[in-house]
């Protein structure tokens, strides 16, 4: 049955919304997606029945509260394709759970040790290498990318030849480019090296089904907020052998096992990642996020979302001084997936967005926490447009408008 767009968009209430008599055209996913009516209510009535700290009260507040966090991991288990619950662990952000694992890994890294990132990382994963680098002396080792905008596997595979790579952590999707590395290959090449793989999913979550136990993945980051659901909940998934290996990042309340005056010990996972009180209602938010999006097919979404992006791709390339980024100017490129970036001749992505955004259309510029990817690409910015399954073609239509009339008034 194909999507029913009209009805999709009536459970997002800020889509009714105008900006200075312009509607609202939301093509800022990539950053942040917005909540439908399901996500809203599902914390609202938590807040108005349930709220209590989980974990730390006999009472049925306290229950019905720790019921609610641990039926939110299993969601999420199931929506990851996990073995247990217990390799799910509740963060704030994608960024907290790459550093718990970057602080975790990092213990037992020395000199002469390696981890490879690749040049299309998010600095949530690239500054706690970096952070760690400075402290341990490991290498930190770069994969490009080509001519298409994929990972260059030849560079990888050489790296991992040298055996002394202990991880490589690469995203599931660029942020700034839309690729899409081959994770399958990555993690059986890294493990035939010995090497761990931990994916930064954040922007792949809401776009493409992801199965853990298939990909065989070590450890996988995302943020709620990216799909669907709250902000202020990430997760974590690791494998549990991994997870019982790593230290904790925080200390404090639920994270032990027992505390003494002299010494302490750690819970089991995942609480022995989770110190303090937890984001309760936003776990709740996240399940009822993971609900809502898993009553479409994954086909279907992406199916939609690619037309939108091959719309865009094919009117974009037709702006005189408009230049799309990583993408070979072949007849037939493949569109990408999520979002799509370009630069427009003596115009800067800054001016540009705030004009097309008095015109009620939400674009993303900057260097999208991705730098080194702009210098590599020998820009300091670039215009983002990222897609949802909310968006329409008609949106598309609107915001390419717009951005010609925006083009020719600032060039």
């Amino acid at each position: 049955m194909p999507i029913d767009l009209p009805a999709i968009r009536r459970q997002f209430p800020i889509l009714d919304r105008t900006i200075d008599g312009h509607p609202l055209v939301y093509l800022d996913n990539a950053a942040t997606t917005q909540k439908p009516r399901s996500v809203l209510d599902a914390m609202t009535s938590y807040y108005e029945t349930s709220n209590a700290n989980a974990y730390r009260g006999m009472h049925i507040l306290a229950e019905r509260a720790t019921i609610a966090l641990e039926d939110a991991r299993k969601t999420v288990q199931q929506f990851l394709h996990a073995k247990q619950p217990e390799e799910i662990v509740f963060t704030k952000n994608c960024t907290e759970a790459l550093n718990i694992v970057a602080r975790g890994l990092g213990s037992a890294l020395q000199d002469g040790d390696a981890v490879v990132l690749s040049i299309l990382e998010h600095h949530s994963n690239i500054v706690p290498w970096l952070m760690l680098k400075e402290e341990k002396g490991f290498d930190l080792l770069w994969v490009d990318y080509d001519d298409r905008g994929q990972l260059k596997m030849d560079q990888l595979e050489e790296f991992l030849r040298h055996g002394n790579v202990k991880l490589v952590s690469v995203t599931a999707q660029s942020n700034v480019l839309g690729v899409r590395p081959p994770l399958r290959e990555i993690i059986r090449a890294a493990h035939r090296a010995g090497a761990l793989v931990c994916i930064d999913a954040a922007q792949a979550v809401a776009h493409e089904e992801i199965d853990m136990r298939e990909l065989d993945g070590d450890f996988l980051a995302f943020s709620g907020h990216k799909l669907y659901g709250p902000t202020g909940i990430g997760v974590l998934y690791g494998k549990k052998t991994l997870l019982e290996r790593l230290p904790p990042l925080l200390g404090g309340g639920m994270m032990i096992h027992e505390v003494h005056t002299d010494r302490y010990s750690v819970a089991e996972p995942p609480a022995k990642f989770e110190g303090g009180t937890q984001p309760v209602a936003e776990a709740v938010g996240l399940a009822a996020a993971i609900r809502w999006l898993s009553q479409f097919s994954w086909n279907d979404i992406q199916s939609h979302e690619q037309s939108l992006l091959t719309h865009a791709h094919n009117l974009l390339s037709k702006i005189p001084g408009l230049r799309m980024l990583g993408h070979s100017p072949s007849p037939n490129p493949s569109p990408p997936y999520g979002c799509l970036s370009f630069v427009v001749d003596r115009v800067h992505p800054h001016d540009l967005t705030e004009v097309l955004g008095r015109r009620g259309i939400c674009l993303r510029a900057g260097h999208h926490c991705a730098q080194p990817l702009h210098r590599r690409l020998g820009i300091s910015a670039s215009t983002r447009v990222s897609v949802a399954l909310y968006n329409t073609l008609t949106e598309m239509e609107i915001f390419l408008q717009e951005l010609h009339a925006a083009v020719t008034r600032l060039s």
